[in-house]
């Protein structure tokens, strides 16, 4: 029900711009979010985004550098992320909760990231 796409490897400095399409229910999700995943290292949020009303937030360590957005038309969820350091590389995982307050209860299979000269 989400499938993410967009990843590769990225030198330092550089952009690059995750899409997440989502489907079923997921689709229709109140909050939609994104993690990532270094080796060694548990999962950790990156950026998430709600409606009604909208609004984002941000990991410390991505704040400035990273934007989430939706498309509701299109089923889709972006994330953008500029000025990519080493620290940066990971898996990156798309989520949805359905509702306020819910679990994150549909995750895509991620999409590997990274950052190397």
């Amino acid at each position: 029900q989400l499938v993410e796409s967009g990843g590769g490897l990225v030198q330092p400095g550089n952009s690059l711009r995750l899409s997440c399409a989502a489907s079923g229910r997921a689709a229709n999700a109140y909050g939609m979010g994104w993690f990532r995943q270094a080796p060694g290292e548990d999962r950790e949020f990156v950026a998430g985004i709600v409606q009604h009303p909208s609004s984002t937030k941000y990991a410390d360590s991505v704040q400035g550098r990273f934007t989430i957005a939706r498309d509701i038309r299109k089923n889709m969820v972006y994330l953008q992320m500029n000025s990519l350091k080493p620290e940066d590389t990971a898996t990156y995982y798309c989520a949805a909760a359905m509702y306020k307050g819910s679990d994150w209860s549909f995750w895509g299979p991620g999409t590997q990231v990274t950052v190397s000269s």
